[in-house]
């Protein structure tokens, strides 16, 4: 992946956002925000900082100051090879961290304060480990959408675009249960494409680890009741209504989403799966069932389709990740983001190994 190049002067900056973004973003806005775009890529060079965007991005951000953008899985390889002084990472914390593991000598900033996520703060490590007592030698699973500590406590990390790779990696090694945490909904639709028996376990409001009951052997995965708080939103109606008002439009939905979600649309695949299938289309219409911020970034690389704009769901706290809050982490080197020993060090085996099962980079 090569990285992006942007203007260096305002006008020149203006130029180009306005050529992307004149649909979706005023133009007014546009003018103060080709400003700090400009100064923050002058900053990054003079900092030898590099700039990672996440898909969920805002649309002025997205398009104008990120070296690299993508899912979560290419962000994390792109860290793991850095050699800049400075990592500032558009996403939320759980990123950043992932960024810190993979480069323990660099300076991470997150742009936010906090960063958080619904999905990371849905499980802990002391979950990890009481789900380690009760299936021992039973290899852990967590999607990367989790913090330091939990990463540290599990075997393998996956994205949602290789969680099925990892767990079909285990079962070959003669794995025949996995425990794989926290998103229940990507665990189930995991499950469903390797053709697995599912159970899924949870905190009580006793404080006590509850499990579905489960068969004595056989294959069988494990899911933690986590969610994604906008992900889960998404119904089948909203599939059937845009189907009744647009017969011939074409549903893509995150994995995060609901099972039976999955089973309406038509696509289902990771933030740079859906992009890269809506690259393919040369005409018709479409139906991005994720984070809104997205579409509005597809819409502007994808003129030639036609986005169906029924999303209303925005992640909170992507949206704390703005040009003014990069360009203060740049100016102040703040909100650092740390991991201690041992943590780091048993994270980054977790990192590591699912990374060493990957297909080589194209």
């Amino acid at each position: 992946m090569k990285p992006h190049e942007y203007p260096e002067t305002v006008r020149g900056m203006y130029e180009h956002l306005r050529s992307k973004l004149s649909t979706v973003v005023p133009t007014y806005e546009l003018k103060l925000k080709a400003e700090f775009a400009v100064d923050i890529n002058r900053i990054k060079k003079e900092k030898n900082a590099i700039i990672l965007g996440h898909n969920y991005m805002e649309p002025a951000l997205f398009h104008s100051v990120p070296d690299y953008t993508g899912d979560s899985l290419e962000l994390s390889r792109i860290a793991a090879s850095s050699t800049c002084d400075t990592i500032v990472f558009c996403g939320v914390k759980f990123m950043a961290e992932t960024a810190k593991i993979l480069n323990p000598d660099r300076t991470v900033l997150l742009p936010s304060p906090k960063g958080g996520c619904s999905l990371a703060e849905s499980v802990a490590a002391e979950d990890v480990r009481a789900l380690k007592e009760r299936f021992p030698g039973v290899p852990t699973v967590t999607y990367v959408n989790t913090y330091a500590d939990v990463k540290a406590e599990c075997d393998y990390c996956c994205t949602s675009s290789n969680s099925a790779a990892v767990v079909r990696h285990l079962m070959e090694q003669g794995h025949q249960r996995v425990l794989f945490l926290p998103d229940e909904y990507l665990a189930r639709n995991t499950a469903a494409e390797l053709g697995l028996p599912f159970a899924v376990a949870r905190r009580g409001p006793d404080g006590d680890l509850h499990v579905e009951s489960v068969p004595e052997d056989g294959p069988l995965l494990i899911g933690w009741q986590g969610r994604c708080e906008v992900h889960e939103k998404f119904t089948v109606e909203d599939v059937e209504n845009a189907r009744k008002q647009f017969p011939d439009v074409f549903v893509l939905a995150h994995p995060e989403c609901p099972p039976e979600v999955i089973e309406a649309a038509d696509f289902s695949g990771s933030t740079s799966a859906m992009i890269r299938q809506v690259q393919q289309m040369e005409t018709g219409r479409y139906l991005l069932l994720t984070e809104c911020s997205m579409g509005d970034n597809i819409v502007a690389s994808n003129p030639r389709a036609e986005m169906i704009r029924l999303c209303n769901l925005r992640c909170p706290h992507m949206g704390e990740i703005t040009l003014e809050q990069t360009l203060g982490a740049l100016l102040m080197d703040r909100y650092k983001i740390d991991v201690p020993e041992p943590v780091r060090s048993h994270a980054r085996r977790s990192l590591e190994r699912m990374i060493a099962i990957l297909p080589p980079k194209p």
